[in-house]
């Protein structure tokens, strides 16, 4: 058996942007981390990604080049005093780096205790979370901090470290045939892909093939190398939504037994229930979207285990509801007009004329205000000349959105083809 006296992720940690594989928007040749080293001016930078996909990494290599030191701070264990204390002590240095890691799970009090400091350039921070940061970082923190989204490894980023790794390792003659397995349990995660392959090598006798089987064998039988909850965590969230997307309540709860046994963050379910409530049911049956709401609401107040009632009467009853995505692809599709169309003038008669000069040039002439008319509808255009007449959104089929159809062809007759 060959002997490993470093993981292989820790070995192949870049140390310099050239040797990132990945996240080229961010330390390609153009991108924007590059652009703030040659500009010598660091600001406080919040990462936002997946698990494996190079937050800390780059948090390093920013310290390392632009020559500062770098305290780390995990969220988990760390409180204000302990915040408090680095503060002090970077206080002398001409520069330097607070990286924090899950920073999503630091408390308003904590972040509070960040705030000033970043203000006054005291430090840099850097944050890392898996969260959305718009939901978890407090709103003057984040105003303060740049926000960059990580992605995961494509394939063919995969297959770039898998070559890497078999380089780093020449005494290991492992030949590989079949990717597939090696892509499917990593899940663009590049460390988990590296304690894969670390996990083959180690396995591996004279010249070994990679096969599908292979590596799906060891893996059963070695699971404990992972980070479980990261492995578990996107394919049961994901199985989690399509039950409730598919109208099965059965396999809703099931799925949120397995989230809640494995420790999963009752927030981060419960905001997942509030964007399917809004995606996947939304004018089908409003009410799913006030006790999505709710239901954050109340999970954010009492914490598990009592949250875990409050969670399941929400899956059950969203997985039971009647389903729409029409409000979800009438944004996307306005989304895509507003890209391919630009940036067209706004009808007059709708504009807002808060002068005098304003209203002299015609703003706001001709508006017909929709109360002083019968049923308070009067028929008017809203949209730009070029784009009049396109239909983005169009009413499901259930009993809710039938009506509002019914209505809209009221109102608008042949205009939008109702």
């Amino acid at each position: 058996m060959n002997s490993f006296f470093q993981p292989l992720a820790e070995e192949l940690r870049p140390k310099t942007l050239d040797e990132v594989i990945g996240q080229q928007h961010l330390t390609g040749p153009q991108g924007v981390l590059r652009k703030m080293l040659e500009g010598g001016r660091l600001p406080s930078i919040i990462f936002w990604g997946p698990p494996g996909v190079g937050k800390t990494t780059l948090a390093q290599i920013l310290a390392q080049e632009s020559k500062a030191q770098i305290f780390f701070l995990s969220a988990i264990s760390a409180g204000v005093k302990e915040v408090r204390d680095v503060i002090k002590r970077a206080q002398g240095l001409i520069q330097n780096i607070l990286f924090i890691d899950e920073i999503h799970r630091f408390s308003k009090s904590q972040q509070d205790a960040l705030l000033g400091a970043v203000e006054k350039g005291q430090i840099t921070l850097i944050g890392a979370t898996t969260e959305n940061p718009s939901f978890e970082v407090n709103a003057a923190l984040l105003s303060r901090c740049q926000v960059y989204h990580l992605e995961r490894l494509s394939k063919d980023e995969m297959q770039q470290l898998i070559k890497k790794a078999i380089e780093a390792k020449p005494d290991v003659k492992i030949v590989i045939k079949e990717y597939d397995a090696l892509f499917k349990l990593s899940g663009g995660d590049a460390r988990r892909l590296l304690n894969l392959m670390e996990l083959i090598m180690r396995q591996a006798e004279g010249e070994t093939e990679v096969t599908n089987e292979l590596v799906t064998g060891l893996a059963q039988q070695k699971v404990a190398l992972y980070d479980k909850e990261g492995e578990q965590h996107y394919d049961i969230i994901s199985a989690f939504i399509k039950s409730i997307r598919g109208s099965d309540p059965n396999a809703a709860v099931y799925y949120l037994a397995r989230m809640i046994e494995g420790g999963e963050d009752p927030k981060f379910i419960a905001r997942r229930l509030l964007i399917s409530a809004s995606e996947d049911i939304g004018n089908a049956n409003p009410t799913a979207l006030v006790l999505a709401t709710n239901c954050f609401q109340a999970v954010s107040f009492i914490g598990f285990p009592e949250a875990e009632i409050v969670l399941s009467q929400c899956a059950t009853y969203l997985a039971a509801s009647p389903k729409s995505n029409a409000s979800y692809k009438a944004i996307k599709q306005a989304k895509v007009l507003v890209r391919e169309t630009g940036d067209l003038d706004v009808p007059m008669h709708i504009r807002n004329a808060p002068t005098q000069l304003m209203k002299d040039e015609g703003y706001g002439k001709g508006y017909k205000y929709a109360h002083d008319y019968p049923n308070n509808f009067a028929y008017q255009e809203f949209l730009p000349e070029e784009v009049k007449n396109t239909k983005l959104y169009d009413p499901g089929q259930n009993p809710r959105e039938n009506e509002l159809r019914k209505r809209l062809q009221a109102l608008w007759k042949d205009k939008y083809g109702y």
